[in-house]
């Protein structure tokens, strides 16, 4: 049995397209999976912040964020949120912005840090993106992190401890730093076997064909070890 393919993935809380993204992703891999046996990956997640100074209670809604603080002109405001709301639909994700709660997200980050030390990176993410996007939830307090990590099994007393101590703050430091060193500069980014880097929310057959891609090349390579 071979070893599963590593994906790092680079991506924010709240960022649209790296929930869309890791839907796509998801998808591919299935779609990989699909090709034969042995093809299994192995996620990991990586923080990016993508509005490091955002205030932890932003006054206004995603409009007033794209306009005032990301100098988004305000008549375009209105088409980019109908086309991401569009898109996201189309991976079955239904993101309300009338309730987005905009809020720093370094928290957040380091309670995903946290779960990932406990074995839950995944399902933490997935719970921390889930509540931003479509819940209207609060992702940027100590409180609203430790019931959401409780919602998934994660240790509340301990998660708040963490949070409020910053345990995982550096693991955060390093994430962004790894990202400077490799050069991203938007979020969602794949990269996969160490090697490959994907950019984007792309569409769910690139990413299968680039897993199968790096499978066909450990195959060969493992041949050429055995003098095949």
């Amino acid at each position: 049995m071979s070893e599963p393919i590593k994906i790092d993935v680079w991506s924010d809380i709240a960022c649209p397209w790296c929930y869309i993204g890791k839907r796509k992703f998801e998808a591919g891999a299935g779609l990989f999976a699909g090709n034969g046996p042995d093809r299994d990956v192995e996620i990991e997640y990586h923080s990016f912040e993508l509005s490091p100074d955002t205030p932890v209670d932003f006054e206004g809604g995603e409009a007033e964020f794209l306009a005032s603080h990301k100098g988004v002109p305000a008549e375009a405001v209105q088409e980019m949120l109908d086309r991401v709301t569009g898109i996201a639909e189309s991976v079955g994700l239904h993101y309300d912005y009338d309730h987005l709660q905009h809020t720093n997200t370094v928290l957040a980050h380091e309670a995903v840090h946290f779960a990932k030390a406990q074995g839950k990176q995944l399902e933490m993410k997935e719970r921390l993106l889930k509540a931003y996007f479509i819940e209207g939830r609060h992702v940027g307090k100590v409180d609203s992190l430790v019931e959401l990590g409780e919602e998934i099994g994660l240790d509340g007393a301990a998660l708040r401890a963490a949070l409020e101590q910053h345990t995982y703050l550096a693991a955060v430091r390093e994430d962004q730093a790894q990202a400077v060193a490799y050069g991203i500069q938007g979020v969602p980014f794949f990269v996969i076997d160490g090697k490959y880097g994907v950019s984007g929310a792309q569409d769910a057959r690139v990413f299968a064909n680039v897993l199968e891609e790096v499978f066909t090349e450990r195959a060969k390579a493992g041949a050429g070890a055995f003098g095949a």
